[in-house]
């Protein structure tokens, strides 16, 4: 269960704590309520963050020694960190992605989106398929996540294929044959990060002048090259994917019954990219009832979390505005608490606002599929296709 979280997270024979035995033998405990999962992530000296970036699969002598021979770490920076290092981190990390610097680039995402939208519109009159993750969602997150940080010039695709591989290689179940290949890719791209985080401006620069070591610049970069684009592209595959059924829905955004914010936020609820987070007990402890003895590792079920009856008032259906719908945990809740959640909105709002109208009059023809991975859904494709002639009313040229 643990690595298809998301696949039963409407079961509703979990009970608050459950133990859960994992595939190489170790055991957690599953927090599955709002209630428990929100304390533990406000208190971050009871339960730490320090197994937060920890390989799921321990990783072979093999494996170790490619990481090694790319000089890879990866200290504590953000989202590992429960030492004093980390609020100034974080303080430079969110001013970077400052709210006023995030609705800076709304304009250029839009007319970005909405160029991409016409020629997939296009497309679809056509009688082709198209890939909605591919052709319009992969790259968007990281195409801005670039612009705000100052990132070099790298091949898109690269950096795709490098944040995917290092998702897969410290959050999925393994073999020992596909962890030293996954090392290898990670870390031919880590020495691409040491190179930026010596020389380049932006966000590296100012973590440089913070004084900051490299080991530090290169780990947040790392962090923000998976974390800051990788998810927000998974979340707006999801998403389309969930407005695909969801005919209602659709017609309110045209008509303005329905707003596009109260999208977002129901779709972060119902179909949230990162399903599970980690801590570990630093203490001896009880939660819900049950005793946590130091050293638990615990996985907290945001996903489930945010379908809890004692917060929403319709846990399994997608009603945009209802009671309850903004309080999900999609980033997490106190000291580390997402830092790119205004961004990631912005993101999905101009998503919602340009592409929706891609899915009236369309069928699925290949929907989402995500691997076994214990937080992050990973999608890989959402393909649709024009049921027949298709309505321009709503669209956006």
């Amino acid at each position: 269960m643990l690595f298809r979280s998301w696949a039963r997270v409407t079961d509703p024979a979990w009970p608050d704590v459950a133990r859960v035995p994992d595939h190489v033998g170790g055991t957690h405990l599953l927090v599955t309520r709002h209630a428990l999962v929100r304390q533990v992530l406000a208190d971050p000296v009871t339960y730490r963050p320090d197994n937060a970036l920890d390989a799921v699969t321990p990783m072979p002598a093999t494996a170790l020694r490619v990481l090694a021979g790319h000089r890879f770490r990866l200290p504590p920076t953000l989202a590992n960190n429960s030492g004093d290092s980390h609020p100034r981190i974080r303080a430079i990390v969110a001013d970077v992605l400052h709210p006023a610097r995030v609705a800076a680039q709304r304009p250029w995402l839009t007319t970005l989106v909405r160029d991409r939208v016409a020629r997939l519109s296009a497309t679809l009159d056509a009688g082709t398929p198209v890939d909605l993750y591919a052709d319009l969602a992969a790259d968007l997150p990281l195409l801005v996540l670039a612009r705000m940080v100052e990132l070099p010039d790298a091949p898109v695709g690269a950096v795709k294929e490098f944040a995917r591989a290092a998702l897969e290689l410290f959050w999925a179940p393994l073999d020992a044959d596909r962890q030293v290949a996954l090392a290898a890719e990670v870390g031919r791209f880590h020495r691409v990060l040491r190179d930026f985080a010596a020389t380049g401006g932006g966000l590296a620069a100012e973590l440089r002048a913070a004084g900051h070591p490299p080991d530090v610049v290169v780990g947040a970069l790392f962090f923000l090259l998976v974390a800051g684009q990788e998810t927000t592209s998974q979340f707006l595959t999801l998403l389309l994917h969930r407005l695909a059924g969801e005919p209602t829905v659709r017609a309110g955004l045209r008509t303005g019954e329905v707003a596009v914010a109260d999208v977002v936020e129901e779709g972060l609820r119902l179909e949230p990219p990162i399903v599970t987070w980690r801590r570990v007990a630093a203490t001896d402890t009880t939660l819900g009832g049950t005793a946590v003895p130091a050293g638990s590792s615990l996985v907290l079920w945001l996903g489930r979390a945010g379908r809890d009856p004692a917060v929403v008032e319709s846990p399994d259906e997608f009603r945009p505005g209802q009671r309850g719908s903004r309080r999900h945990l999609a980033f997490g809740a106190g000291a580390h608490r997402c830092v790119g959640d205004v961004l990631a909105r912005m993101e999905a709002a101009v998503v919602v606002a340009e592409a929706a109208p891609l899915l009236d009059g369309v069928t699925v023809v290949r929907p989402p599929w995500c691997p076994d991975n214990l937080t992050f859904r990973m999608p890989d494709a959402f393909v649709i296709a024009a049921a027949g002639p298709r309505s321009t009313e709503g669209a956006r040229s």
